[in-house]
């Protein structure tokens, strides 16, 4: 392969490239000055695009590296074991806690019954990691999937996230269909756009990519 030949840049370009990065680092510094806060953050992952469960997953690992204990409950997917699972439980128990409470997708479980129960049961472990304050942060993986099933009560886990979250104690809900309600409460929001899936051309879901 040959090597491109190196840039050239005027001395006028490269003047006037570092006048307007200069006006850009100060217009930033101003802005950061008056960012001095910290607060628990509510997340919300919402979209149907992919990475939704990925970018949860990659703030827990964040965490574990900064050494800060974390719980991941999971309302869906059950007893799948993911990469993310065996990452965490084989290697990082000790700083989160992982807990799949779903039974599969409700197209697999075909018992609306049961499907309410395990949501149920993993609404009541949520609570509890959510609510001990050693937890810096707590992923509720495609707890929007359980909610827009109306699994849980909507006004019950807004309530909860409201009042008696700690105050610095991040709650990440992910999963498509976020409820408005949810959304307006939440102080970060990101909706994945889908614009190209691999599935639609008969390619299956494969180890890496989606588990």
């Amino acid at each position: 392969m040959t090597a491109s030949p190196p840039v050239e840049i005027s001395e006028e370009d490269a003047a006037r490239h570092a006048s307007k990065m200069a006006k850009k680092k100060a217009a930033r510094d101003k802005m950061m000055k008056t960012k001095d806060g910290e607060k628990g953050l509510i997340i919300v992952h919402t979209g149907p695009g992919k990475g939704k469960s990925s970018s949860g997953f990659g703030m827990i690992m964040r965490c574990i590296a900064h050494q800060m204990p974390s719980a991941v409950v999971q309302f869906i997917k059950g007893s799948w074991q993911t990469g993310e699972r065996s990452l965490i439980e084989d290697n990082f128990s000790d700083l989160c806690q992982f807990y799949a409470m779903g039974e599969g997708f409700t197209w697999e479980t075909q018992d609306k019954a049961r499907d309410i129960a395990a949501a149920q049961r993993g609404w009541e472990k949520a609570k509890e990691m959510i609510l001990d304050e050693r937890n810096t942060m707590v992923l509720l993986d495609e707890i929007n999937i359980a909610l827009r099933y109306e699994y849980l009560n909507l006004d019950e886990v807004l309530t909860f996230l409201v009042d008696h979250k700690p105050a610095m104690t991040h709650v990440v809900l992910t999963g498509r269909n976020a409820k408005d309600e949810l959304i307006e409460i939440a102080d970060l929001v990101t909706s994945m756009e889908q614009i190209k899936h691999p599935f639609r051309s008969g390619v299956k879901a494969q180890k890496g990519v989606e588990f």
